[in-house]
């Protein structure tokens, strides 16, 4: 009788929730460990489902908590400044047409549902917790926790996120790019009527928009040029957010009243990473933010580290061999699918950021979303 495998999870965001619920399933063993105390789960506004991050979180089993949660809505309509629309376009389905385009929800909700999943599925859970890998070879993997235990896997999964300290401990030096815009956002009661996400191009920002997340609730973001962080005081944040929203008429004016409390305001700037040539070192594969991170021009930065979960897990529990070969065959269906992802939603923003007035914006998303509707 062989001796069942186990594997460790680093983070216990999307894609390490994620993937942890799809392997124990299968029946193999997990510890999943988060350096954060409470899981992370009261952190983040807002956040933007579409149809392919939709799939995949049907198939860990939580599609029905999500619906309920969060608010569906199949369109997206252009704005200018003043509030005046432009044009509404349909969403692409890009998890078939049995599900909902998009779905907006409150960022601490889809993490309570993936948290109580993660439970309900047996893995063991350290909180509060991080991980150096010790020493590994071609059966597995040494790890200490910070808690000063040792531990072997047969793999180490690496969804510590964008920073990601596992990717720097297994000598991958890419590091995060910043791409020159910086975006802020704050939930807020959604005013009557908003039953959509509406995006205003110019003005003081590049872009202002919004997404409901329930039905009495949204989240809202302005996004404009990077500034140096250290220049924005804390308390400001409430007023800096403020200033900007305050030009944009529509629905913003109502929304823009109720930005009051600097703490609840979170300004990010954004980023740009892809690893090329592979996304593991000998049995240590990273996903999510650790191996990619693109702006959320898309609103596909959640949905990529959901597929990476669910396609690695697919791989690992269909096959008896954990090599070379099955990590590098991961990297191969993703890099294919992530790469065009990353691509164009950092050309979007940089359009913006160069006030190209011409740019094919439609076109290069009506290309990148169609071609999501294919499985990952």
């Amino acid at each position: 009788m062989s001796t069942p495998r186990k594997v460790l999870v680093i983070g216990g965001g999307a894609a390490g929730n994620a993937v942890t619920i799809l392997l124990r399933r299968a029946g193999i063993g997990v510890d999943l460990v988060e350096a954060k105390d409470d899981w992370n789960a009261t952190g983040g506004s807002g956040i933007t489902l579409q149809g392919n991050a939709l799939r995949v979180l049907r198939e860990l089993g939580v599609w029905e908590q999500v619906k309920t949660s969060g608010f569906a809505f199949g369109s997206v309509g252009i704005t200018a400044p003043d509030g005046t629309v432009l044009h509404v376009q349909r969403d692409l389905r890009t998890g078939g047409d049995d599900l909902p385009a998009t779905v907006g929800m409150q960022r601490p909700h889809l993490q309570q549902i993936l948290i109580d999943a993660v439970r309900t599925g047996g893995a063991s859970v350290r909180l509060g917790t991080t991980a150096t890998i010790v020493d590994q070879d071609a059966t597995g993997v040494s790890v200490r926790l910070s808690d000063g235990s040792e531990h072997r896997y047969d793999l180490v999964i690496a969804a510590d996120g964008l920073g990601s300290a596992t990717r720097t401990q297994i000598g991958i030096t890419d590091k995060p790019e910043p791409t020159g815009m910086a975006i802020w956002r704050v939930a807020a009661p959604r005013p009557v009527g908003v039953e959509r996400t509406d995006l205003a191009y110019g003005g003081p920002a590049f872009i202002a928009g919004y997404c409901p997340t329930s039905d009495t609730t949204l989240y809202a973001y302005v996004v404009e040029q990077n500034r140096d962080r250290a220049s924005i005081p804390p308390a400001s944040y409430a007023q800096e957010m403020r200033r900007l929203a305050g030009a944009y008429g529509g629905a913003w004016p109502t929304i823009t009243a109720t930005i009051t409390d600097p703490s609840k305001v979170n300004y990010t700037w954004f980023d740009r990473l892809l690893i090329e040539g592979s996304w593991h070192r000998g049995r240590v594969v990273l996903v999510g933010d650790a191996a990619h991170c693109c702006p959320p021009t898309l609103a596909q930065g959640a949905a990529l580290s959901l597929e990476d979960a669910w396609v690695l897990a697919q791989l690992l529990t269909d096959s008896d061999d954990w090599d070379e070969e099955l990590l590098q065959t991961y990297y191969e269906r993703r890099i294919t699918r992530v790469r065009p992802v990353v691509e164009a939603s950092v050309q979007i923003g940089r359009w913006q950021l160069d006030h190209v007035r011409d740019a094919d914006v439609p076109g290069l998303m009506a290309r990148t979303m169609t071609m999501l509707r294919e499985l990952p």
